[in-house]
């Protein structure tokens, strides 16, 4: 049996047959491109704004973990990665930089970072050196340490919840 289609359903010639010559590309034409991306005669080059430019550059650098949607990360441990992205289900233990969990992902386990933003649910031991920010339909339970703390209106932490200042000088008033 043979089969004629290719992958993704492209037709691919029968054997010893020379393939059609593909049809050229159409030439440019500028009055069907957009506004924004024709260049007027005698203008400057457009540069991105700086907030632009910034977020370009921070997403560029770095490595980036996301768990989409409908996916459960299971018994892993999380090193070196320097944003962790949750809309599925994870569960591991995780030493990073930054955590974003979305509205419906969920963590369980234990993390140490710098930077968590929280949309969904946290479940285990999270320690924040830097910033938490726990957003109206964010969850938090468990241990938790952080530097500093932003709580939404609506959003939740219950458990044991203290600064990182606390934990470095137990005796201090």
């Amino acid at each position: 049996m043979r089969y004629s289609e290719g992958l993704f359903g492209r037709k691919e010639p029968p054997r010893g047959a020379v393939a059609p010559a593909s049809p050229a590309p159409a030439p440019h034409n500028p009055a069907h491109a957009p506004l924004a991306a024709v260049p007027r005669p005698g203008s400057p080059p457009t540069t991105p704004a700086p907030a632009e430019a910034a977020h370009r550059a921070d997403e560029g650098s770095g490595s980036r973990l996301i768990v989409g949607p409908n996916i459960k990360l299971k018994g892993v441990e999380i090193d070196d990665c320097d944003t962790l992205v949750v809309e599925g289900r994870v569960e591991a233990t995780m030493v990073s930089r930054a955590i974003q969990i979305a509205e419906h992902g969920a963590f369980k386990g234990s993390a140490d970072i710098e930077v968590a933003e929280i949309r969904g649910s946290f479940e285990g031991e999270l320690t924040v050196r830097g910033r938490l920010v726990v957003h109206a339909t964010g969850r938090v339970a468990g241990k938790v340490r952080y530097g500093k703390l932003l709580v939404q209106e609506g959003g939740e932490i219950t458990g044991e919840v203290g600064t990182l200042a606390g934990r470095a000088a137990p005796g201090a008033a």
